[in-house]
């Protein structure tokens, strides 16, 4: 057949096919495939197959299987045929099949493509290859003259996979010889003997100890999910006091990591030792520690410097955060995590290379972890709402078996950092979903808002002063009075009800900010629902009496002159309002300005100051002539160590490569005029280049750089001039390396 009419037989085979399956609901993870798809699925390639098959539950899986063990990949197979293997209807599985050409034909000749078996594997259901010798014997009278020993052997075969190694396999000797039970069912021709080392158990008998259907009932249907009946409130309240605790835990690490931002390690992602500070610091576990680190990053409340010594500095965006309202914050945090292309849980684990994996760290990058996490909360948003899983490992079985295929080795571990990752979030309370998390699903962000701000505790407005110099907080403050209890006193201990203790250097601490003591002694006596003690009293006046009695100011240049006079002349001049001049000494005067500005200003309105140095000489202050800031040195490369690319060198790269495919595709589709210039008089070429600039036309140029390499450029000139030419993409090219030059017209 030629391959034309091959390709439209295909095409024709899977019009049902792609109409059924783009009535379908799309799959949040994998959408529904394209023509083009479907084709290369019915054609037979392995990889086509193995992507049609990721979502697939264990029933469906178990019907190709046995569609492959009936021979449905060489030859048409009847349905019956499949039925008999499955032992119960499958029509339902066939049609999820069909839908992603994963299996066509009628009932009484389905086919599955011939690529199938070399995607899912080549022991379909854990059964071996047929032995037509053995079918046409008495299989039962056979297996009833075994004995205990052989019969468990074949039972662990049966049970799949049906392969096993053994060095009696190398011993090809008769019954009446064989001293083991390996060499006894190979006398007898109930294992199939692949090589020296290697024994199968055939087809035919792994289906007879198997009762004679291909699968165990038990397995072809999905889990139970137990769960346990929760109030929706309940689990709303619960989810909100872990959000709470997580907002909390997130401003200390963005306060500690502001007043000491952690390096980055060589490698890149955070250290052992940065990340048990923050552990200990918090007095959480490293696990938490971690969320938190990839959550901070993540929403881009802390980046990488990027500088020569790396840090993890908190950007711009942690002030607004910090600014803004519990609710918001929380749906920063949680929009985050949903979209993070991570795994948190892979940090302390080991890579190939058997290295520890460091958080923040680029092995902990995966594409497709938020699909993972996706299935697992719309998993959950299927019950009940308020019906919360009993166990995790429940969860992961019944996820298990609805896409056995999906996850790769890290399938099950991925549902269990999820829910861990998802209850600390506040996503889920008490294995339920929360009410936010469901509108958050369905891109109800606003109702999502709405709802956790109900759930979340109402901020309170006062405190209770305690006569130890303690501050309980029965709950979340408002945002001004946390802001002052920050100021004023230090966390003692944090959770639902925070305790904050007073201290001398705390006073002193808010004292700095430019409180005064009385706004302290009213604000504790507004906000304090208990009298307030004498010793807190005492201990405010006593610091404020000592503080500011030292001060310190910032200048840019001094004035000094043993002539007092001189001095009140200056200060009447309009230049002393000018530059800020300030009389701090009967014979000094400071500015915020440079000196140089302030004695240029002073010469200017007559009179005569001199510059001195730090030993009292008079220095010359003139400008020496323009000057360039000095560029850093490249450093210079260790042996082994491989080159960094500048963007400077990339930017330049880039623009080489775009300029090269433009001249190509210029060649190819566009008229080029006959080149008007290069070769040794320029004339032409620096008149055809200005005549490009005017007219803002691209040019199309010749170019031979340093190393004598010629090619060829596409570039639009916006400057001509001290034997360069300039391009529109910032490219420099020296005329004399031009070799002809000419105008494209499209």
């Amino acid at each position: 057949m030629p391959a034309t009419s091959l390709a439209d037989w295909l095409r024709a085979e899977s019009d049902d096919a792609l109409a059924e399956l783009l009535r379908t609901r799309r799959d949040l993870s994998t959408p529904p495939p394209s023509d083009t798809t479907v084709l290369a699925t019915r054609a037979g390639t392995p990889g086509s197959v193995t992507r049609a098959c990721e979502d697939l539950d264990t029933f469906t899986l178990a019907v190709i299987d046995a569609l492959l063990i009936a021979g449905a990949d060489t030859e048409p197979t009847p349905v019956s045929a499949v039925t008999a293997l499955v032992g119960r209807d499958v029509s339902e599985p066939l049609a999820r099949l069909r839908a992603r050409a994963l299996v066509w034909g009628a009932d009484d000749e389905l086919r599955v493509p011939p690529a199938a078996r070399d995607a899912l594997g080549p022991f379909p259901a854990g059964l071996g290859a047929p032995s037509p010798a053995l079918a046409a014997t008495d299989i039962d009278a056979r297996l009833a003259e075994v004995g205990e020993d052989e019969r468990a052997v074949l039972t662990a075969l049966a049970a799949g996979p049906p392969i096993g190694r053994t060095r009696d396999a190398s011993f090809d000797v008769g019954l009446s010889d064989a001293a083991t039970p390996v060499q006894k069912l190979l006398a007898r021709g109930l294992l199939l003997r692949r090589d020296d080392q290697t024994v199968e158990l055939p087809r035919e008998l792994g289906l007879l100890l198997r009762g004679g259907h291909a699968f165990e009932p038990d397995t072809l249907v999905e889990p139970e999910l137990p769960v346990h009946p929760h109030r929706t409130d309940t689990v709303d309240e619960t989810a909100a006091g872990e959000a709470m605790e997580l907002l909390r835990q997130t401003e200390s690490l963005l306060r500690m990591w502001s007043d000491s931002p952690p390096p980055v390690l060589k490698a890149g992602g955070l250290g052992v030792r940065e990340l048990k500070k923050v552990a200990k610091d918090l007095e959480i576990d490293e696990t938490r520690a971690t969320l938190l680190a990839e959550l901070v990053v993540g929403a881009g409340l802390v980046a990488d410097s990027e500088n020569t010594a790396p840090e993890y500095v908190p950007t711009m965006l942690t002030d607004s955060w910090l600014a803004s309202p519990s609710v918001q914050r929380w749906m920063t945090l949680a929009q985050a995590w949903l979209e993070l292309p991570r795994l948190p849980g892979l940090a302390g684990g080991r890579d190939a290379k058997d290295k520890p994996i460091a958080p923040l760290s680029e092995e902990l990058r995966r594409p497709l972890a938020p699909v993972s996490r996706h299935r697992v909360l719309s998993a959950l948003a299927e019950l009940n709402p308020g019906a919360g899983v009993k166990s995790v490992d429940e969860l992961v079985a019944v996820l298990a078996w609805r896409a056995p295929r999906r996850g790769g080795r890290l399938r099950d571990e991925t549902v269990r950092w999820t829910m861990a990752e998802a209850t600390a979030l506040g996503l889920v309370g008490l294995g339920a979903l929360t009410t936010a998390t469901r509108l958050l699903l369905e891109d109800d962000r606003p109702g999502a808002v709405e709802a956790m701000h109900d759930a979340l505790p109402a901020p309170v407005d006062h405190v209770l002063v305690q006569a130890d110099l303690t501050v309980v907080a029965p709950g979340p403050l408002e945002p001004e009075l946390a802001a002052d209890m920050a100021a004023v006193a230090d966390v003692e201990s944090a959770g639902h009800a925070t305790v904050y203790r007073v201290t001398e250097p705390s006073v002193r601490r808010a004292l700095d900010t430019g409180r005064t003591a009385d706004e302290l002694h009213a604000m504790f006596r507004d906000k304090s629902a208990t009298p307030v003690p004498q010793g807190l009293t005492y201990l405010i006046d006593d610091v404020a009496r000592r503080h500011g009695r030292l001060r310190g100011g910032t200048a840019g240049s001094f004035l000094r002159c043993d002539d007092e006079a001189l001095l009140a002349e200056v200060l009447a001049n309009p230049v002393a309002a000018e530059y800020d001049l300030r009389l701090i000494a009967p014979t000094v005067l400071i500015s915020s300005a440079p000196l140089a500005e302030v004695l240029e200003a002073l010469r200017g309105a007559g009179f005569a100051p001199a510059a001195e140095g730090p030993d009292g000489r008079v220095v010359d202050l003139r400008p020496t002539g323009r000057r360039l800031p000095a560029r850093a040195r490249a450093a210079r490369a260790r042996p082994g160590e491989q080159a960094v690319l500048t963007d400077e060198q990339a930017a330049r790269i880039v623009s080489n490569l775009r300029a090269g495919d433009q001249a190509s595709a210029r060649r190819r589709g566009s008229t080029v005029r006959a080149p008007g210039g290069g070769g040794a008089d320029t004339t032409a070429t620096l008149d055809l280049l200005s005549r490009a600039t005017l007219e803002q036309r691209e040019v199309w140029i010749g170019f031979v750089d340093s190393r004598g390499t010629a090619s060829q450029r596409v570039v639009r000139p916006l400057r001509v001039g001290g034997g360069v030419l300039e391009g529109a993409n910032h490219e420099r090219y020296p005329l004399h390396r031009i070799t002809s030059a000419a105008l494209v017209e499209d």
